[in-house]
């Protein structure tokens, strides 16, 4: 009943957002400009918040952050295995592959917040800032072979700009001040619901015509295995109780909305990314609990 209270607020905000989405009359542009201020703006200023005023420790921050870069390799690795394995349609496989590994930031940071109040949403956000780049170098890899300027998409990412700015003001030894502090807290935690809102309300469970196994292999890839390299790893590597729910929790995210944007605007196939998408972020709210059972 624990876990259940830690998390089923989170799910029931992403039902809400479902439910919002279908009953309401709102214009398509209410829902692109909400996304947008989540990610340009709410988000962003709630990583920043978290990774600059939480103290860092340099050597299992490390570890950490080690075990975070392991599971999104072993997200890619794997999630290639499914070219040799299944025969797909034009840009099945490669529309697919990136919810092998890709994560939803904003289920992250609700459940971060959640687990360890402040030091859980900047170990989180550190696993969000290092692992965005790897992430999306390695969809986009798939997706096109002329990959164009990736760095600098790379330096107009907000989550991972708001990641590496927090992370470089702590460092230099700077300090909030108090002002600064309530504002962006507000604006962080603003963050959470209309994010895991944001997430209902993109849940779409059509755009599966064929290709059933190889969406099925990209869901237990990203839902079960990576999630179980964390574990292993953590254990191994003896990471503290939070750092290991933080780097399990996180390996075990269903995948980020944004993978169906690049999809889509990559000329790749988009609903069924977007089946991937919400089938994952369902079969989350069971799998996530029975991982943190195994944590506790």
């Amino acid at each position: 009943m624990h876990i259940v209270n830690l998390l089923l607020p989170d799910f029931m905000l992403i039902l809400f957002g479902a439910v919002l989405f279908r009953v309401t009359n709102w214009h398509e542009e209410f829902w692109i400009g909400t996304e947008k201020l989540i990610y340009y703006v709410l988000f962003p200023a709630l990583l920043f918040y978290s990774t600059a005023r939480s103290p860092i420790n340099f050597g299992t921050t490390a570890q950490f952050l080690q075990i975070v870069i392991a599971t999104c390799v072993a997200g890619i690795a794997l999630g290639w295995l499914a070219k040799p394995l299944f025969k797909a349609g034009p840009m099945i496989f490669e529309s697919g592959l990136q919810t092998a590994f890709r994560f939803n930031s904003y289920i992250a940071l609700a459940i971060a917040g959640r687990l360890g109040g402040d030091e859980g949403v900047s170990l989180m956000g550190l696993a969000i800032g290092f692992a965005v780049p790897l992430c999306n170098m390695a969809a986009v890899h798939a997706l096109v072979k002329n990959k164009g300027n990736l760095l600098m998409e790379l330096i107009k990412n907000p989550l991972l700009m708001a990641t590496m700015g927090g992370v470089i003001f702590n460092l230099l030894g700077f300090h909030l001040p108090d002002l600064a502090s309530a504002f962006l807290s507000r604006l962080g935690n603003a963050s959470i619901a209309l994010g895991l809102i944001m997430v209902g309300a993109g849940l779409r469970l059509n755009g599966l015509e064929a290709s059933k196994g190889i969406a099925a292999y990209f869901l237990v890839v990203k839902l079960l295995f990576v999630p179980i390299v964390a574990y292993v790893l953590g254990l191994w590597i003896g990471l503290s109780p939070l750092h290991l729910q933080m780097v399990v929790m996180f390996a075990a995210l269903p995948t980020a909305s944004s993978a169906y944007v690049l999809a889509v605007r990559m000329g790749g196939n988009g609903p069924f990314v977007a089946f991937l998408i919400s089938a994952g972020t369902l079969i989350s709210m069971a799998s996530l609990p029975l991982w943190l059972a195994l944590l506790q």
